[in-house]
């Protein structure tokens, strides 16, 4: 069984940290087990984003570049979500159809290995 450390980004500013087995894509809900060991049902229409991490401590004073190339990654994207926040990188599945779709961040150092990105949270997607 595969175990993501994730970043839940709720759209009212909560933030969730833990890890998680069963998060899918196409599925309207999962779980997030906390450090306490708690495990919390995650409703996805909630959320702003899951960030799939290399660690919870991130680096704080790090600015992102987001000028790297993702070989594979698909087509570049900024992403201007509702709050205001704005990411550059790589996609291969979003669709303003659908509830949600993965960027891998156009900066390989950043903490997010990848996110995946709820469309009701964005308020642009450009392709560049």
């Amino acid at each position: 069984m595969l175990i993501n450390k994730v970043v839940v980004r709720f759209k009212n500013g909560d933030v969730k940290k833990g890890t998680t087995s069963d998060f899918f894509p196409n599925k309207a809900m999962f779980h997030l087990e906390s450090a306490t060991g708690d495990i919390l049902d995650i409703n996805i229409e909630e959320l702003k984003a899951v960030y799939f991490v290399k660690n919870f401590e991130g680096n704080k004073e790090r600015f992102d570049q987001y000028t790297d190339d993702v070989p594979g990654g698909g087509r570049k994207v900024q992403v201007k979500f509702s709050d205001g926040e704005m990411l550059i990188g790589y996609t291969q599945s979003y669709s303003p159809t659908r509830i949600g779709y993965f960027v891998i961040p156009a900066d390989i150092q950043n903490n997010n290995d990848r996110i995946y990105i709820i469309t009701s949270a964005t308020e642009k997607v450009t392709f560049l």
